[in-house]
Formats: C-alpha cells, sequence, structure tokens
C-alpha cells in the first residue's frame, strides 16, 4: 500500500493502479519506454491492473514479465465495464490512469484519478474527470514514488 497525507485534502491509502494500455501505458500498442521499470518498481508497494480493448492485439505480449493483471475488456460499454472493475477492486482504494473517454467513470470514480496527454491527446471529459492531469505516463507513475510531487499539486 501506498499512503500519501495530502493537507487540506484526504490521506490517500493506495492499493491499486488501474491503467488504460492504449494511449496510457502505450502508443500505437508498443509499451512507452520506461513505463516497465517504473511498473516494476511501483509493484513492489500496489496492485497493478491494466484494462484494455487490446485495440493492436499487442496488450500481453507488451506486459510480459510486468507483475500486472491484464482485463481484455469487450468494445461495447467500455467506460462502464472499467467503472465496475475499479468498484470491485473498492474505489477508495484505487488509482486510475487513462486519457480516453472510456476512462472518465474510473477517474471520476477512483479516489484518485489521474488523466494524460499523450500522443492520441485525451478526451475533454476525461480530464474534467481527474484530480491531476500529467503531461505523460512517467510523470504519473513517478507521482506515487515521488509523492511530495502530489502533494504539492493537490494540497489547499
Amino acid at each position: 500500500m501506498i499512503e500519501i497525507k495530502i493537507p487540506g485534502y484526504r490521506t490517500l491509502q493506495l492499493k491499486h493502479i488501474v491503467m488504460d494500455y492504449n494511449g496510457t501505458l502505450s502508443c500505437d500498442g508498443y509499451l512507452i519506454e520506461g513505463v516497465g521499470e517504473r511498473l516494476k518498481i511501483l509493484a513492489n508497494d500496489i496492485k497493478l491492473h491494466v484494462l484494455t480493448a487490446d485495440t493492436f492485439g499487442r496488450a500481453a505480449s507488451r506486459l510480459k514479465g510486468i507483475p500486472a493483471l491484464l482485463s481484455i475488456l469487450p468494445l461495447d460499454n467500455q467506460d462502464t465495464g472499467k467503472l465496475d472493475y475499479v468498484k470491485k477492486l473498492g474505489p477508495d482504494f484505487s488509482v486510475c490512469i487513462g486519457n480516453g473517454r472510456n476512462d472518465r467513470l474510473m477517474l471520476k470514480g477512483a479516489v484518485l484519478g489521474i488523466a494524460l496527454i499523450q500522443e492520441e491527446g485525451a478526451s475533454v471529459e476525461t480530464l474534467l474527470s481527474a484530480d491531476v492531469v500529467c503531461k505523460d505516463i512517467l510523470a504519473a507513475l513517478d507521482l506515487l514514488t515521488k509523492t511530495k510531487r502530489l502533494v504539492a499539486t493537490l494540497r489547499s
């Protein structure tokens, strides 16, 4: 578990990271450089979950060796499917990371939602559903290992 005390906001007790794959951990189906190493470090303290429609069919092979639970979702109703997944884990203990419109509900439903603006861009609805917006996945993952950055962003 990762515990982060944020003055004037709340104390986060994070047990799960739920992440989209395409556009979040990968670009065009290929894992973004530096993501694997960061995920392996985070896996020592928190459970990793990757949710995807697997548009490019590469998620399982690209995540090989990374201790993450991969769930391939059907194309229909991905937004509610992702939210339901987070609800089963416990939204009060989950941080969610994504960029697409189908990520907006899980970001809003989690105790901490992080939206990304990378090569695919980001849905405006998803940006408005997030607690934090990062320029890329590496910055988002670093918020969870270099927690004073997150504290500086969210404190009142």
